[in-house]
């Protein structure tokens, strides 16, 4: 199992933020082209494994279907070959707060494998768009239906104060808020940004550099499905954040400054249940 022999062993599921998100079209299949950047975060899961008898994936508190139950299934069904493996998730990253929880942690148990089973990329896709981002965590332009990366270089120093809520927006019904809405653009306009996206970003500035650029097109779709998210995209605001916005489809509010102090700052103005973690840090 390459470095994976030992047993237990602990490793790390970042979090990743979208620094904009510009929703393009429906494909027949359903799904949406975009773009966006990606970067991960210091925030993360405690993966644990271990050998056991039979394959089983624990994640205390979450019911309902587990991508990296689902991601072991498929590395199985290619079949890889390691031991049965035990597999403890401590969930960090709020759940359903748009910052890719469920997706790090199935990219993860793809890691497991890497170099003893091909196209792990086309395995992440089947899990869902975040996935394939999540495998190799680094910051990078995401385009098409999140399948094509563009790997970028690690930002400017930049922290990030995360605001999540007790109770998440399912993805799905965010993206459906937002077709209702008509909030898609057309294929030329999600290509034009995506050039200006990758001029900006591949210099390596912060995205307190850029901040007009980094757009998130779902956002009112989540606010109109809780309303509460603008209060608090103000209170964020109010505390002294250079760009203030939603991750992903939500409901998690954050706000990016350019230091540690000034991000713990904010926090402590924001008050309880606000996370600081550096943005751009991954494994």
């Amino acid at each position: 199992m390459n470095d994976q022999d030992e047993f237990p062993n602990q490793f790390f599921a970042p979090a990743k933020l979208n620094l904009g998100l510009y929703l393009g079209p429906a494909r027949p299949d359903g799904l949406h082209e975009l773009a966006s950047i990606f970067e991960p975060l210091s925030l993360h899961d405690r993966i644990t494994v271990s050998e056991s008898e039979t394959d089983e994936v624990i994640c205390p508190g979450i019911s309902g279907k587990n991508l990296a139950a689902e991601a072991l299934r498929l590395l199985r069904s290619e079949g890889w070959g390691s031991p049965p493996l035990r597999i403890e998730i401590e969930k960090r990253i709020p759940v359903q707060g748009g910052l890719g929880g469920g997706s790090a942690d199935a990219a993860a148990v793809l890691r497991l494998a890497l170099g003893e089973v091909g196209d792990l990329a086309g395995l992440a896709i089947m899990l869902g768009a975040d996935v394939p981002s999540q495998i190799d965590p680094v910051p990078c332009l995401v385009e098409g239906v999140g399948q094509k990366l563009s790997s970028l270089p690690p930002p400017a120093e930049h922290w990030v104060v995360l605001v999540p809520f007790a109770e998440g927006l399912p993805t799905a019904e965010v993206f459906a808020e937002a077709d209702r809405q008509g909030a898609g653009r057309t294929q030329e306009e999600i290509d034009e940004i995506s050039g200006r996206l990758w001029a900006v970003a591949s210099s390596g500035v912060s995205p307190l550099d850029f901040p007009a650029l980094l757009v998130n097109d779902l956002e009112a779709a989540a606010i109109s499905l809780k309303p509460e998210i603008g209060a608090v995209l103000q209170r964020v605001e109010k505390a002294g954040a250079g760009l203030v916005a939603i991750s992903g489809s939500g409901p998690t509010v954050f706000g990016i400054y350019p230091d540690r102090e000034s991000a713990e700052a904010g926090a402590n103005e924001i008050g309880p249940g606000a996370i600081v973690c550096r943005g751009g840090a991954g494994l």
